[in-house]
């Protein structure tokens, strides 16, 4: 008995309440979906870029370089010489980023910034400032172990090493860029100029 009326009371409540025919989803409600501007592409296009950065710089564990280890690194195809004038500062620097004393997280943050943008506007040479300790018995830098860590994942970063004494010795790390497309193409066609 309670079942036929509370299914009263139900149909009572709904009046002339119709239900939506099929293939209409939801209601409509007046307003027409905007496509994003160019404006906010380029925001989302950035935040994905930035993401991509961070998303392989790994801060889960890292094995720690002891103190007085430089950091040393060439991909397949990079010669010795190269690595080594590298290593003795052989290359203009031409461009910097200051990380000492910087938390880990604000440096993963920072370095897929600097790279990206020192690769945009060809850079070829640059320096990453990160310290590694005072005293003789210091522990091993961590900030310094994440970037041997981190420096090998980015494409664009064809060999890294300490600095030599003069430019900062083992608190500094030089990193060399592979050549930009653009440049490559550049090189060519000075070098055709140069045969005529």
């Amino acid at each position: 008995m309670t079942d036929l009326h509370d299914d009263a009371d139900f149909q009572a409540l709904m009046g002339d309440v119709k239900p939506l025919s099929r293939g209409q989803g939801r209601a409509h409600t007046g307003q027409t979906r905007r496509m994003p501007t160019e404006a906010q592409l380029a925001k989302r296009e950035s935040a994905a870029g930035d993401a991509a950065g961070r998303d392989i710089l790994s801060d889960d564990f890292v094995d720690l370089v002891p103190p007085f280890d430089p950091l040393d690194f060439r991909r397949d195809g990079i010669q010795r010489g190269v690595a080594e004038r590298l290593r003795q500062g052989g290359y203009p620097m031409q461009a910097s980023l200051h990380l000492l004393r910087r938390p880990v997280e604000e440096a993963r943050q920072a370095l897929p910034a600097f790279l990206r943008e020192a690769v945009e506007h060809d850079l070829r040479s640059v320096m990453i400032v990160h310290g590694r300790g005072r005293e003789i018995d210091s522990p091993a830098n961590v900030l310094r172990s994440y970037l041997a860590k981190w420096l090998p994942a980015f494409d664009e970063v064809q060999a890294f090493a300490s600095a030599s004494q003069a430019d900062g010795g083992l608190g500094t790390t030089w990193v060399m860029l592979r050549k930009s497309e653009r440049a490559r193409a550049a090189n060519r066609e000075r070098q055709q100029k140069r045969r005529g």
